[in-house]
Order: C-alpha cells, then structure tokens, then sequence
C-alpha cells in the first residue's frame, strides 16, 4: 500500500519485538502465579493434616479415658 521506508520498517520490527517480549513475560508471570499457589496450597494442606492428627489423637485418648471408667470431670483436665 505504502512503500516500506526504513523507520517504518524498524517500527514493524520494534513492535513485532514488544508483543513477543510482553506474551513471554505474561507466560512467565502465569506460571510464577500458580507455582506459588501450589505452594500455599501444599502448606495449608500439610498444617491441615497435623490438626487432624492432633484432634484424632485426643480423641482416641478421651475416649480411652471414659471406656476406662473415669469419673474425673475436674476442670484440670484438658479436653
């Protein structure tokens, strides 16, 4: 349509440099997103596991202590 002259040339090419430069760091930044949702993830679900297992256990031993017979109904003892 227009003949190409040099700095419309090099505006082409700037720009044709500006969109793959701005779809490599929207990869990266994406990728850097749920890398680090993956990780709060994997510690929300490891702190979650030790709760259960620290709820279970008292459990177990409460209900150890009142298949044994325990009468005990201070307010020392913890629950």
């Amino acid at each position: 349509m227009f003949p190409a002259n040099p700095e419309t040339t090099a505006l082409a090419h700037l720009y044709d440099q500006a969109r793959r430069d701005a779809r490599r760091l929207r990869r990266e930044a994406v990728d850097a997103f749920w890398r680090s949702a993956d990780a709060v993830w994997q510690r929300s679900l490891a702190g979650s596991q030790v709760l259960a297992l620290r709820s279970a256990t008292r459990l177990q031993a409460r209900l150890a202590r009142r298949a044994g017979g325990s009468t005990n109904t201070s307010s020392t003892t913890k629950a």
